[in-house]
């Protein structure tokens, strides 16, 4: 059974999803590969240590690889992140990446009802 999130750890939350999007636009530019790439949500372990950021890659099929590049660059990132959080947490959280493919899953049942 998942807890609920604190207030704290929805806190960081929203300002990791913030400033990781930040860097995303302007910073790690070369990263994305062209592919659109939205921050849709971030989980933040209780000790604010961990935090687990889904992304939404458009287009769809760049997922994978943009996916890849961002974790072979993930200690850069967290460099980035670092520097925009240093006044708000004490140790930056360690960082991972994964897909959040609800985008997707709607365009295809969309489609399905469609058809």
């Amino acid at each position: 059974m998942e807890k609920e999130e604190t207030t704290r750890q929805q806190k960081v939350g929203r300002q990791i999803q913030k400033d990781l999007s930040d860097i995303f636009l302007k910073e790690a530019r070369h990263l994305v590969q062209g592919a659109m790439v939205t921050v849709s949500k971030v989980r933040v372990s209780p000790d604010l240590g961990f935090a687990k950021i889904y992304l939404s890659v458009f287009p769809f099929d760049k997922g994978a690889p943009t996916l890849a590049a961002l974790h072979d660059h993930a200690g850069t990132i967290r460099f980035e992140l670092g520097k925009r959080v240093k006044n708000q947490l004490r140790i930056v959280p360690e960082i991972a990446f994964a897909i959040d493919d609800s985008l997707e899953y709607v365009e295809r049942i969309e489609k399905l009802i469609q058809e």
